[in-house]
């Protein structure tokens, strides 16, 4: 069938299909944000994401990634919390996972959505479509803002007026020539809650991020070693961090989740660090089965947990921490080094780094073994 889709119709889809807002823009209209990306490269505030220069110039202009698009799409899901995160970095014998990784998978949830809606367009119309899904050089958060679905803050994230800082977003790019919706203006006004609230100080000024300090990107991104002088400020937090988020007053309006595959899994809601640190490659794997906390690996992982355990002040966890002193991942063992470090006695430092200082060279782990309680 070939027939005329106009906004409020396709909009109107896709709230049904269950997306909770939708909005339309032109692949033009993010100028400001191509300047703004050129900035944060320019000071290499992108970190290790080199991923980010890699088709820049397709990230900052829309029209370049697809010329023929004339339209983009873009959709939001809720997936806000029934209560505050925060509350969790206060049991430090507990580990603190973004709220966003507690559920399924949301890139596979909005894809299947979006693609299916997209298949609903191009029947209808004959027009052509991509779906995006973090799959690409796509801003989805300048395209969010500029089709009406709320303003970036002062922490460069979306904020809704209906739904807050909870919110996932998706994109479909189409040939079809649709009416487009209003910008939505900033409402951030003079607060910096955002700002003030940010463990290592990662948000550098209003509407500015270093994500080299950012602990969404050490406990995520960062592959190697994270850099001490980060380590006590990243307290429990093992994947992700929310703060910047949970403390946005917007939030007062923000709903529960209503799709339950953003709802949290019980075990992972406020899991206890002893337990995560016994995980092995496979017993990983099945836990955090179709979550985003998969795709960094055990090791990696297993890294933040024992950056917690040394954070909790709670020496009834040396036996976890030894016990993965011979582990074979580098990145592990330097990390129970440096939680030994900071529970144990220099007596008991010292007899271990006796029995497991490495012959190979293995720089981060040399390191942490010269360093010690007093470090």
């Amino acid at each position: 069938m070939n027939r005329s889709l106009t906004a409020p119709d396709i909009k109107k889809y896709l709230l049904d299909a269950g997306f909770d807002a939708a909005g339309i823009t032109e692949p033009s209209a993010i100028k400001q944000a191509a300047a703004d990306l050129a900035s944060f490269l320019a000071q290499e505030r992108h970190a290790g994401m080199t991923w980010m220069q890699d088709r820049a110039d397709w990230r900052a202009d829309p029209s370049r990634l697809w010329p023929d698009a004339r339209s983009v799409i873009v959709v939001a899901m809720n997936y806000g919390p029934s209560a505050s995160p925060l509350a969790l970095l206060e049991e430090k014998d507990r580990g603190a996972l973004s709220v966003y990784a507690q559920g399924k998978d949301y890139h596979d949830v909005l894809k299947k959505r979006l693609k299916s809606a997209a298949r609903w367009i191009v029947q209808e119309t004959g027009a052509e479509v991509k779906v995006f899904v973090d799959t690409a050089p796509v801003m989805e958060k300048p395209l969010a803002a500029a089709a009406g679905l709320g303003w970036q803050g002062k922490h460069t994230n979306l904020v809704s007026r209906t739904y807050g800082s909870w919110l996932f977003l998706g994109s479909i790019f189409t040939t079809l020539s649709l009416a487009t919706d209003a910008p939505f203006a900033d409402h951030c006004g003079a607060c910096r809650a955002c700002i003030d609230i940010c463990p290592t100080r990662a948000i550098t000024g209003p509407y500015e991020i270093d994500a080299g300090r950012c602990i969404s990107y050490l406990t995520i991104e960062h592959k190697g070693h994270i850099p001490a002088h980060f380590r006590a400020a990243m307290s429990n937090r093992i994947y992700g961090c929310d703060d910047c988020l949970a403390v946005c007053p917007w939030n007062k309006f923000a709903r529960v989740a209503k799709e339950a595959a953003f709802h949290p899994r019980a075990e992972l809601q406020a899991p206890l660090l002893a337990d995560l640190a016994r995980l092995d490659d496979p017993a990983f794997r099945k836990l955090f089965s179709q979550t985003p906390i998969k795709r960094i690996g055990r090791d990696r992982f297993i890294r933040n947990v024992l950056i917690a355990i040394g954070n909790s002040g709670d020496s009834g966890l040396l036996p976890t921490i030894r016990e993965l002193l011979p582990d074979p991942a580098p990145v592990v063992r330097a990390m129970a080094i440096w939680a030994l470090a900071q529970l144990s006695s220099e007596e008991l430092f010292q007899e271990l780094k006796a029995r497991h200082e490495p012959h190979e060279a293995d720089v981060g782990v040399r390191r942490e073994w010269r360093g010690g309680p007093s470090a």
